[in-house]
């Protein structure tokens, strides 16, 4: 089971309540066309989310724990891993956009999409985030991108400078008809068992579309309004409360767990993704 060690930042900033959010970052990194159609396209059979859920959200959510808890073994085991499934990805003839993924630009957007979701999932369960606090959270997620094929000095300097690249990068936010509907299952769970997924399917759309940004909710066709908003925010709160309430190891599962697993899989020479 995971050790006791040093809490660092963010071992701090981290919390499995933030797992809710999941389905919005899919989203958010999916609207870069290049990753959208790298995605839905993929050849990779075992890494598919819609054909094997439980392995890809383990291997996506170890990607974090790893990124952001790991130590450079850590990094450089699952950096191995993730490579040898990214050689497979890349656009075809038919491909209506090109794609590799090992594109750095790609790569620096799908991590800057999961430094934002880090941004807004730290606001809604842990609480406000000062520009002290913000500016602590922005250098500790580097890794988030580095940790792969994204060079140190791409990652943007500083806060300022990564507004900027936001803005710039939603220019190109663009999600066409095969990508919304893979994703709307993705919100749906239509993936998951029909029981699963009938039970749960509203609700993960509903927080899925309560934490997207409005430049995401409008391609995607989601509908939003100041009623959803005012329901949306009582459930965080209550949310808010009770990860405050929850004993620290608890508060940061499964991230903890899959940092565990991670290594305890290096050990045995166990695939990681």
């Amino acid at each position: 089971m995971p050790t006791t060690e040093p809490v660092s930042f963010n071992e701090e900033a981290i919390v499995g309540a933030a797992l809710l959010a999941g389905g919005a970052n899919v989203i958010m990194q999916l609207a870069r066309p290049g990753v959208g159609h790298g995605v839905i396209e993929s050849r990779v059979e075992s890494g598919r989310l819609d054909r094997h859920p439980i392995k890809r959200a383990r291997t996506t959510f170890a990607y974090l724990a790893v990124a952001l808890l790991g130590g450079p073994d850590d990094k450089a085991a699952y950096r191995r891993a993730v490579n040898r499934a990214h050689a497979q990805v890349r656009s075809g003839p038919s491909s209506p956009v090109s794609y590799n993924a090992f594109d750095p630009a790609l790569q620096l957007w799908v991590a800057a999409c999961l430094y934002r979701g880090l941004e807004d999932t730290y606001e809604a369960f842990i609480g406000p985030l000062t520009p002290e606090v913000r500016d602590r959270l922005y250098r500790s997620a580097a890794p988030l991108g580095t940790t792969l094929q994204v060079r140190p000095q791409d990652w943007p300097a500083d806060r300022e400078a990564f507004e900027k690249y936001w803005c710039e990068e939603l220019r190109h936010v663009s999600i066409d008809d095969p990508v919304r509907r893979y994703l709307l299952g993705l919100a749906d769970l239509r993936f998951l068992p029909r029981p699963i997924g009938t039970l749960l399917g509203g609700f993960n759309r509903f927080v899925t579309t309560g934490f997207l940004p409005p430049e995401f909710r409008e391609p995607m066709g989601l509908a939003w309004n100041a009623g959803d908003q005012r329901r949306f925010d009582r459930l965080i709160a209550v949310l808010r409360v009770t990860t405050r309430l929850q004993p620290v190891a608890l508060r940061r599962f499964p991230f903890n767990v899959l940092l565990w697993d991670v290594r305890r899989r290096i050990r045995a020479g166990r695939p990681l993704v």
